[in-house]
């Protein structure tokens, strides 16, 4: 099926029901080996498509998570490019084969984007028969996405989940101002053309919890969240991490270097803040506590407001900003490509500047291990988490004056 209808700046979308179209397509499927192992939780992820081929940020980025709950996680060939292929690849900037392609999906068939929408739909629904969950009792289903595919959620959490009421939560990570639009048949939507439409919030009247984890660098920049801004309601929380930028280190990993970026990329820590998040509205679709609120990262004229060390102020705070050694950064050199620019940019501090705040490499870790528990204490980083964190400190960059 496709979607029509009212789509108004506040979400408050009302959809009618479109045309309607054949499609194959393929899902990704990892879940614990033993049914008895399994938390009843399934999150479905709406594979990304910007590089022209399907991605998976967020299980790298809550795949820790997800397998230690023992949630099943499922990805979703969604849209027309992903599948079909095209010239829709707006980080690589070449057109891209498809997953059809290959002989071993030479079935697939995809209708358009105006499809994508009910795509997802049927595919998490039909996990409920036959199939790689026939054994698990499913009862807790979340839809995720980060970049493009917040985009999707946004217009899918404002139009589509009205309708079918499908999900039981929404994580939606860094997405842009616009929403998604609904798409046209036998075609792919552009985001390069709608990341400029009319800033859309996310719907405030759902009766399912929603939780957005946007980035320093979503704000402002190539995504221009910022117009899109809203606060909180009953079940909807915006969390804004400080320091943190589109892509980061953690994302890119070993591979760095491969981007050409004229400044080392963003060392961030949203990680942790995304694995918190789904906690935290896995726990709420259950009936549990809401997530916590978040303070709004501090903006003047369309620029942050930094503190001391160089790094933004206010927002969800982790250790690299509260004890830092680096500057941290969602944007980078004005002249830099689309792909450095979405993965920010980690500046050093002044070897002196760091001799001022920290007597010596103890003194740091030490306030290092403070600014993590306060990080634990106020919910936005998991205990689990809590030795990885720790060991990303950075005593190394530390003058020590017993070397000198």
């Amino acid at each position: 099926m496709s979607y029509r209808g009212d789509q108004p700046p506040d979400g408050h979308w009302s959809l009618d029901v479109g045309g309607e179209a054949a499609f194959v397509t393929r899902l990704v499927v990892r879940r614990p080996e033993s049914p008895g192992a399994f938390s009843g939780t399934v999150v479905a992820e709406w594979l990304n498509v910007s590089s022209g081929a399907d991605a998976a940020p967020d299980w790298t980025y809550l795949a820790d998570e997800i397998v230690r709950r023992g949630h099943a996680w499922v990805g979703v060939s969604a849209q027309h490019v992903g599948v079909e292929g095209g010239a829709a690849a707006v980080v690589s900037g070449f057109e891209q084969e498809g997953l059809k392609a290959d002989p071993r999906h030479a079935a697939l068939r995809h209708p358009g984007d105006a499809f994508a929408y009910d795509i997802f739909s049927s595919v998490v629904a039909g996990l409920a028969g036959p199939g790689p969950l026939s054994d698990l009792d499913v009862t807790v289903r979340l839809a995720v996405g980060e970049s493009q595919s917040a985009y999707a959620l946004t217009t899918y959490a404002n139009g589509v989940q009205p309708l079918v009421r499908l999900f039981d939560g929404f994580l939606i990570h860094s997405r842009g101002g616009a929403a998604m639009p609904l798409g046209e048949p036998g075609r792919a939507v552009d985001l390069a053309i709608f990341r400029t439409n009319e800033p859309t919030w996310v719907r405030d009247d759902l009766d399912v919890p929603v939780v957005m984890v946007q980035t320093e660098g979503d704000l402002t920049g190539r995504l221009r969240y910022l117009p899109a801004r809203q606060p909180d309601a009953e079940r909807l929380r915006l969390w804004e991490v400080a320091g943190t930028a589109h892509a980061d280190k953690y994302q890119i990993g070993e591979f760095e270097d491969l981007l050409g970026c004229p400044l080392p990329v963003n060392r961030g820590q949203q990680a942790f803040v995304v694995r918190a998040a789904l906690r935290h509205l896995d726990t709420w679709a259950r009936g549990g506590p809401a997530a916590p609120s978040a303070e709004r990262l501090e903006v003047e004229d369309g620029a942050f407001v930094l503190d001391e060390h160089g790094n933004a102020r206010g927002g969800v705070r982790t250790p690299v900003v509260d004890a830092p050694v680096d500057r941290l950064r969602g944007d980078t050199l004005p002249d830099a490509s689309v792909i450095c620019e979405l993965f920010g940019s980690t500046l050093p501090m002044d070897p002196a500047r760091l001799a001022e705040l920290y007597a010596d490499p103890g003194a740091y870790l030490a306030a290092y291990e403070i600014a993590t528990d306060g990080a634990i204490a106020a919910g936005f980083v998991l205990a689990e988490d809590r030795a990885e964190v720790l060991a990303e400190a950075r005593p190394e960059l530390v003058p020590n004056p017993t070397h000198i």
